[in-house]
């Protein structure tokens, strides 16, 4: 049996565990601490933010970000229907309701002409959203600048969800930092990890610090327990903070190390008939957190699920891309502007292992194996020849 080829694990370094033991050692075990002050710090020197606040998930930034701009029951807030659910549930925590734009299909993201649109008919209206989600997906930017002025117009705060794209970056800037607040991930299938946790970024003091309050139970300054609003328990803990430095330090490495992955199946798969794979737009740079491809099936020979299923059968994990918001089930009332590009994407799309940790071997086999599958349905496939069913 081989041993089994995952989609995208967690891939420690060298740094980690020191940083873990410090903490150990000096009994910084509470979500507080000198790891957090200095993965902050060092988070805002790579990705240039100006402040951040280390918290416990991607999805508590995503939350705090919302209620920080002024989310609250009824509204409405735009967001990318490709994506995670993630990206979608905080909006609910706050009794908001999501409406989902569709994609494009230059970056998979957001279509900013879509959003443009939907945001003249609302102001026409008096009933513009309350802020805007942008996910960057699977490692690459959305057009921000249109998707910006867009926004801007109407004063409408945009909220970067760059929980996949650590590492990539807009016309040289990182993503993250062009919004109001920008969000991160951590979680173990990221580009770096610890663990679970996750981090917001912003420009503003003011509401950073409403961010730190907010996300330690909303404490009052007294000497006893006093709290005048109601507060989470989001901060991240020294420890995973500790993790948190040693990935960050070796970033740089995660992120060419998934660029090489794509490059080798780029390479081997492209002349392949029936497969695409997800562009890079020539404004940004991007991580590649996943290697995506699509699947025509005449073409291909067999569809995405089925060539999904034959991976699984040799050990292969491999995922459909994510699934539209608009068509899951706790969404279904839920406005969506445009659509069908998400659904084609899900319907044809498939994300391929990819974690800095492949090796070389790693990537052959998923390579052959794909390609056994595509001349095993060519083979098999019924043709029609001078009005006759045969079979090649």
């Amino acid at each position: 049996m081989n041993k089994p080829i995952l989609l995208s694990t967690p891939h420690m370094g060298d740094r980690e565990l020191e940083l873990v033991k410090e903490a150990f050692e000096t009994n910084w075990i509470a979500p507080v601490g000198p790891h957090v002050d200095a993965f902050e710090e060092e988070f805002c020197q790579v990705t240039n933010a100006r402040y951040g606040v280390a918290v416990s998930s991607g999805t508590a930034a995503l939350h705090l970000a919302l209620q920080l701009v002024g989310v609250e029951a009824g509204d409405e807030v735009f967001c990318s229907t490709l994506t995670f659910i993630a990206s979608a549930n905080p909006i609910v925590y706050l009794g908001a309701k999501p409406v989902f734009i569709d994609s494009d299909r230059n970056s998979w993201n957001m279509n900013p002409e879509l959003l443009a649109e939907a945001l003249d008919r609302r102001a026409k209206k008096g009933k513009l959203p309350k802020a805007v989600v942008l996910v960057h997906l699977y490692g690459q930017s959305a057009d921000i600048d249109p998707i910006l002025q867009a926004c801007n117009q109407y004063d409408i705060p945009l909220i970067e969800d760059a929980a996949e794209a650590l590492g990539a970056n807009y016309k040289g800037r990182s993503l993250g930092t062009f919004g109001r607040i920008g969000i991160y991930s951590f979680n173990g299938n990221k580009i770096i990890t610890t663990s679970g946790g996750g981090m917001l970024v912003c420009e503003d003091l003011e509401l950073v610090e409403k961010a730190r309050f907010l996300a330690t139970q909303a404490r009052d300054r007294a000497p006893h327990y006093q709290h005048s609003e109601i507060g989470y328990n989001y901060r991240l803990s020294n420890i995973l903070a500790g993790i948190g430095r040693g990935q960050l330090a070796v970033l740089n490495e995660r992120v060419a190390a998934r660029r090489r992955n794509f490059e080798i199946y780029y390479q081997t798969l492209k002349n392949l008939p029936g497969i695409e794979f997800m562009p890079e737009a020539n404004y940004g740079y991007a991580t590649r957190w996943l290697t995506c491809i699509t699947i025509d099936s005449e073409a291909f020979g067999t569809n995405r699920e089925q060539l999904r299923l034959a991976l699984i059968e040799q050990q292969i994990e491999s995922r459909p891309v994510w699934k539209p918001l608009h068509m899951q089930p706790i969404f279904a009332e839920c406005e969506c502007l445009g659509g069908a590009v998400a659904e084609d994407l899900f319907a044809r799309g498939l994300c391929l292992p990819s974690g800095s940790n492949l090796t070389d071997e790693d990537l052959e086999i998923v390579i052959s194996q794909i390609q056994i599958v595509h001349y095993q349905s060519v083979r098999n496939k019924p043709k029609l020849l001078n009005s006759s069913l045969v079979v090649i």
